[in-house]
């Protein structure tokens, strides 16, 4: 299911993109600041090229480039 990222509290969605952003094999040797790489993710969810998937199985919440996510879930 996605989460529109409007309806999470600021800080909420902050801690996310910066857990996003943070994990391992998501530098790939990039020593880009924390606070650009979390504006970049912010930026991507405000113009749609982005989005949150939660899994409630899991009870997990992940980005994703919007083209990466089945087509039907954006139809929901």
């Amino acid at each position: 299911m996605l989460i529109p990222h409007d309806q999470l509290e600021a800080d909420t969605l902050t801690r996310l993109i910066e857990d996003f952003v943070t994990r391992d094999g998501t530098d790939n040797g990039d020593e880009t600041p924390l606070s650009t790489r979390v504006e970049r993710v912010r930026r991507a969810l405000h113009k749609g090229e982005a989005v949150i998937v939660f899994d409630p199985d899991s009870g997990q919440c992940q980005l994703a480039l919007k083209r990466d996510v089945p087509r039907e879930w954006l139809e929901d």
